[in-house]
């Protein structure tokens, strides 16, 4: 099956959305740096006529509106064993919880922080694959390739209720 995609609504702005096959292989926003070319995006199709994407847009939806901490779809993210490696340990970052990039490069296995950052920069399924949950030395938010404020929006939504009611003095 070829490389599909739909743009749906969402509070951080349109959504590209990218399916090959039945596995969803990129999630982008509106000025996401670096945004692979448009044709590689494939044949624009309504959400709604394709199961994956359909189901993407609804699980997207929900967890944007705070109804769900888990996204459980298949994905495929495109990238070299040492990029799939870090992207896989995105994906154990706890909802709510952040990590540095020093402490993602001492997990991952001969990398620093920069080459951690340069790779988490990289994810090809934002949200899906949790790269928001990674900041700089001491909380400091840094970087995101839809932009520091969609970082932040992502990760005031995850914040657990009693640290936010703590901060609210």
């Amino acid at each position: 099956m070829s490389i599909r995609h739909t743009v749906i609504d969402s509070p951080l702005d349109d959504l590209t959305l990218a399916a090959e096959g039945d596995a969803l292989i990129g999630l982008y926003f509106q000025g996401h740096w670096p945004r692979p070319a448009k044709n590689g995006f494939g044949q624009r199709v309504d959400a709604d006529t394709d199961p994956l994407l359909a189901e993407a847009q609804n699980q997207l939806c929900d967890y944007l509106a705070g109804k769900r901490t888990t996204l459980d779809l298949p994905i495929d993210p495109r990238g070299d064993i040492t990029q799939r490696r870090v992207w896989q340990q995105l994906t154990a970052i706890p909802y709510g919880a952040t990590v540095t990039y020093g402490e993602l490069a001492d997990t991952a296995g001969g990398l620093t922080a920069r080459e951690v950052g340069q790779i988490v920069g990289r994810n090809p399924l934002s949200i899906v694959i949790p790269c928001h949950r990674v900041v700089g030395k001491a909380g400091r938010l840094t970087g995101y390739a839809g932009g520091v404020a969609r970082k932040k929006l992502l990760l005031d939504l995850e914040e657990p209720a009693e640290r936010r009611a703590a901060r609210l003095f």
